[in-house]
């Protein structure tokens, strides 16, 4: 008999409907969430990250949410720890663990039970002056650097993200050693976890598109204006951090500066959040461990419990 924990994690694009379906087998199942979102982890950014609401979180406990300052850079390796913590506490109360959330990179290092990449301790003074080489030299002199100490990340690294880039380059200035070799490393290790992931997918693409839409139009109705004006009164949106990236908060900035309509940044939001699905999806498309569930067939939208039902023979 395996000792390993046995977990479900429910993934896919943002709007899909994972958080509805993660809720409904929680309560079914004698489950708790784990959130798997790289924003949700930071307090105040409740609307744009689109937390689960008050009464969400009463009905069924989750963890994962809310345990970082969005002027805190909380990183992948802190929330690997944390969540396997959390795991662990639910499964020894005889709880079935239940994953969910669409941050990828995030998801994959959770299975794998580690993530060498990050378990050096960031070098702050060595970031800020990466950042401002790059600021300076250009972002194409800052890649070039990767690609001359570390090929191998470089092919896996866009030349435009470069929070990844100086990470990389940190690691291998800070530990000796190069991320890609860390990576192969991690991926030796046995993962801990019996674990079954799945996710949403739509065959007509319009059916997500509208879905993404409406919970822009949903958020702004809630008051996403008023949470991104209070923080960027905080400063958040003034740092390079983690939270300052948020899709949902960084697109209504130019409302704020006088510089675009607050109907074009609407559209503006809408359109980031099309491509972000865009890029989850492609993610996950890779992963062979991912066990699809159409939500929709040629005759239109599936029912939530034929939808619950396709879900629960794949795990139960």
């Amino acid at each position: 008999m395996s000792d390993k924990i046995k977990i479900l994690a429910v993934a896919g694009a943002t709007a899909s409907g994972k958080s509805a379906l993660a809720l409904e087998l929680a309560a079914r199942h004698n489950g708790e969430i784990i959130s798997c979102d790289s924003m949700q982890v930071y307090k105040r950014m409740d609307i744009g990250t689109a937390k689960p609401t008050k009464e969400e979180r009463a009905l069924i406990r989750h963890h994962m949410i809310d345990v970082a300052e969005p002027s805190e850079s909380y990183s992948c390796a802190e929330y690997i720890k944390d969540a396997a913590r959390a795991i662990e506490d639910v499964a020894a109360r005889g709880k079935l663990p239940i994953v969910c959330g669409g941050t990828g990179l995030y998801l994959d290092a959770l299975l794998r039970s580690s993530d060498f990449s990050d378990e050096s301790s960031p070098d702050l003074a060595l970031r800020e002056e990466l950042f401002a080489f790059a600021e300076k030299h250009g972002k194409e002199a800052l890649f070039e650097e990767l690609r001359r100490i570390d090929p191998e990340s470089a092919e896996a690294i866009h030349p435009n993200n470069v929070k990844r880039v100086i990470r990389a380059i940190e690691i291998y200035r800070t530990s000796g050693q190069k991320k890609s070799e860390l990576d192969r490393l991690s991926l030796e290790v046995p993962s801990k976890y019996d674990s079954t992931v799945i996710a949403l997918r739509y065959n007509d693409r319009n059916i997500l598109r509208k879905r993404i839409d409406d919970r822009v139009d949903i958020m702004i109705a809630d008051g996403l204006e008023e949470e991104t004006r209070m923080l960027m009164q905080e400063g958040v949106f003034e740092s390079n951090t983690t939270a300052s990236q948020a899709i949902g908060y960084k697109e209504l900035l130019g409302y704020f500066k006088g510089q675009m309509s607050f109907e074009e940044c609407i559209e503006l939001l809408k359109t980031a959040t099309r491509k972000y699905a865009k890029r989850q999806l492609t993610w996950f498309r890779a992963r062979e461990y991912v066990e699809w569930i159409d939500a929709d067939s040629p005759q239109g939208m599936k029912s939530f419990k034929e939808i619950v039902n396709s879900a629960e023979e794949l795990f139960f």
